[in-house]
């Protein structure tokens, strides 16, 4: 959130008052002055900017310093580190920002930039499963008014969901400015600055508060049956948070690590799927993550899958939203809508990255007459919404099948002021909204990752048939020519058309003698679990009688394929495979 001018212009001379006062500016051109003179003219007597830029470049200190920094252009919350190898990890260069090509932001423009440092505490077990055991908002600007750009801190971390008030241990944190800022703060200064922000912050959240209050009753009155359906205004995070809704989207943009929408809602599928915990019965627990926790944790709940994904949607330009509802048997749901410029809507199921066209159908037309059948698996919708948009569905019946999505219309949506939701949830609009991270690039090394899986694999088909009195043949050609197979099951998730299988079944009729018959069984998982994968594969029939395999010359083939997506998401795609004599 950036200062007021006025607040800007009063800390400014603030800064300027200490640094007068302590004669700073004097003291470092007295430093440099002694250093360089020697190579200034003779006859020069007062040190100019000019003349210390050009000396310090002549020294090399200049190329040195810029080589060692890396200076961004975007905000912060482009710049903190999402990677879930060090979920609370942070880049002490991500909050230098740039002025101009050789100036530093001072001390008042980082003491403006109130994006907290978010740290995620994951828990990985011997089998690679993950369990989020904290999210903590450390708010890093104490440091600008520390001697020497020093500070240190403990913060204790509580749990998430349910255990959001139960403590799971102490972090102790050291801050450092590096390189050093020229200009400090009074301590005084950075309290006030946090206290402002604070304190406005909170007005801002009170008068949307009563703000949603006042459209929840204009909502009922305009029918009583409203109240039961899903229009979620608030959801709470993982530290028991209650957020707007409209503050969990926001146009994400994924660089060169998604080329289209359609990737982008496979590699949002991709990502695992965990209902929160609940203790004890009672329905649904109640917990939206937010993004940098979704994605260390590499898994989340439909509404995680869904907010993301409109995200992406967002980022490549297209009209989405999160769509709140339910499906088949009345279970509540999130998938996201794309509405195009020719009025198509179009659902994203978040979870499988299938894609449905949605035909409405006519609810006053005749009982005779065929109404479209939908493909999709919803039932009802109670709202949609995105970064700047919130609408309650107000149609005489919230079945999908019957709804229009003409959002224009008030008599169908009831829209929330867009100043309202701009006010809590625009960038840079409060102090206590998360920033988003970007995307990071996978770190999985897919051919290497193939190969460990498919060597697990096949020591463990041989210990099973050894187990039943079976001796295993492999036969490496057959396993190389279920490659093209493999990537078109892959091409045909991303895009949704089938390709390269002519080539395959040619090429297998081709490996198959006459006499042979030949089976395989392909399949998909999210993880890297040779033996979780192994086990599940065994509760087929179909591939429990290919592993289980008896005839005569009985040759086995096994392939794996890995698929990387951003951070540490991959689809892993298996087929096992045999061909033996046909004995009548």
């Amino acid at each position: 959130m950036s200062l007021p001018p006025e607040k800007a212009s009063e800390l400014k001379q603030l800064i300027q008052q200490q640094l007068s006062k302590m004669d700073v500016h004097g003291r470092i051109r007295e430093i440099l002055a002694e250093t360089i003179r020697e190579e200034l003219a003779p006859d020069q007597q007062h040190l100019s900017t000019e003349d210390l830029i050009r000396a310090l470049k002549r020294r090399g200190i200049i190329d040195d310093v810029m080589n060692e920094l890396n200076f961004v252009t975007d905000s912060v919350d482009q710049e903190l580190s999402s990677s879930p190898k060090q979920p609370v990890g942070f880049d002490k260069q991500s909050t230098l920002k740039r002025s101009d090509g050789t100036r530093m932001a001072d001390s008042t423009t980082m003491l403006s930039i109130s994006d907290p440092i978010h740290m995620v505490l994951i828990k990985t077990d011997i089998f690679g499963e993950t369990t989020l055991v904290a999210s903590y908002f450390l708010e890093w600007r104490s440091v600008l008014g520390s001697e020497n750009g020093v500070s240190s801190l403990t913060a204790e971390l509580m749990g998430v969901g349910t255990e959001s008030k139960v403590s799971v241990g102490i972090l102790n944190i050291k801050l450092e400015m590096y390189p050093p800022l020229n200009q400090t703060l009074t301590q005084e200064v950075v309290n006030t600055q946090l206290a402002l922000e604070r304190q406005k912050t909170a007005e801002k959240e009170r008068l949307f508060l009563v703000y949603a209050k006042q459209w929840w009753r204009e909502y009922l009155q305009i029918r009583p049956s409203h109240s039961s359906r899903l229009v979620k205004i608030f959801a709470q995070d993982e530290n028991g948070i209650n957020r707007p809704v409209c503050s969990y989207v926001k146009p994400l943009r994924a660089g060169r690590l998604l080329d289209t929408p359609r990737q982008a809602a496979r590699f949002v599928s991709v990502l695992g799927y965990e209902r929160a915990p609940v203790i004890g019965g009672g329905g649904k627990q109640e917990q939206w993550c937010t993004l940098l926790a979704f994605l260390c944790r590499n898994k989340g709940d439909c509404e995680d899958h869904a907010n993301l994904l409109c995200s992406l949607l967002l980022g490549y330009g297209l009209e989405a939203f999160v769509c709140v509802g339910t499906k088949a048997k009345g279970v509540p749901h999130a998938w996201v809508m794309t509405c195009g410029t020719d009025g198509t809507i179009t659902f994203w199921e978040s979870l499988t990255g299938h894609r449905y066209i949605h035909k409405p159908a006519n609810p006053d037309e005749p009982p005779s007459t065929e109404q479209p059948k939908p493909l999709h698996p919803y039932r009802t919708v109670g709202c949609v919404f995105n970064h700047h948009m919130f609408l309650g569905n107000c149609q005489p019946s919230d079945a999908v099948e019957t709804c229009v999505f003409d959002l224009n219309d008030e008599s169908k949506w009831k829209p929330m002021s867009e100043d309202a939701i701009r006010s809590v949830c625009a960038p840079g609009a409060t102090a206590s909204l998360p920033p988003f991270p970007p995307l990071c690039a996978s770190a999985i090394d897919a051919s290497v990752a193939s190969n460990e899986i498919e060597m697990q694999l096949r020591l463990l088909v041989a210990e099973h048939r050894k187990d039943l009195g079976l001796t295993t043949v492999w036969e490496d050609q057959l396993s190389y020519l279920l490659s093209p197979a493999l990537a078109s099951y892959e091409f045909e998730r991303t895009t949704g058309i089938s390709a390269g299988n002519e080539e395959f079944q040619d090429a297998i009729r081709r490996a198959v003698p006459d006499g042979h018959t030949f089976k395989g069984f392909p399949i998909h998982f999210v993880y890297r679990n040779a033996r979780r994968a192994f086990a599940t594969c065994l509760r087929s029939p179909f591939c429990e009688e290919i592993i289980c395999c008896r005839g005569d010359q009985v040759r086995l083939a096994v392939r794996v394929r890995v698929f990387t997506y951003p951070e540490t998401a991959c689809a892993v795609w298996i087929m096992f495979a045999c061909k033996y004599r046909s004995v009548l």
